[in-house]
């Protein structure tokens, strides 16, 4: 089976030769997302739980586009900047996930695309 790309005019488009998500073996792979307003293509430069809603924003329309919800994410990467960021975004993050939560990780980075201080990706289950 071959993948299929997902694109959605309601997240930020991809700024690389990448796909926003790409379905493939009954999963929806979802690149990365950054705090992008998609309307206006500005970044959201408040603080990093500020920064968090609207990446999952942005996440929540791609992953719509792929014809599922939040709650059939498996799992997600949340990459910081800072690591003592950790607890307001975790706390914003609860706001968009409910149980059973999805396997996660966290990682601090060096550094993110714009100086961002938060990316999160996805993986979601199309099998219902």
């Amino acid at each position: 089976m071959a993948a299929k790309e997902v694109k959605t005019s309601n997240a930020p488009g991809a700024i690389g030769p990448y796909s926003q998500a790409v379905i493939a073996g009954g999963l929806l792979f979802v690149s990365g997302q950054i705090p992008i307003i998609p309307e206006s293509g500005e970044l959201v430069t408040g603080s990093s739980a500020d920064q968090a809603r609207r990446v999952l924003e942005n996440l929540r329309a791609v992953v719509e586009a792929g014809g599922v919800s939040m709650r059939d994410i498996v799992k997600t990467t949340i990459y910081l900047t800072d690591l003592s960021d950790f607890a307001a975004v975790n706390e914003v993050y609860g706001e968009f996930f409910t149980e059973p939560y999805p396997a996660r990780a966290t990682v601090e980075v060096s550094s993110l695309p714009n100086g961002v201080a938060v990316e999160i990706d996805a993986v979601a289950c199309l099998a219902k």
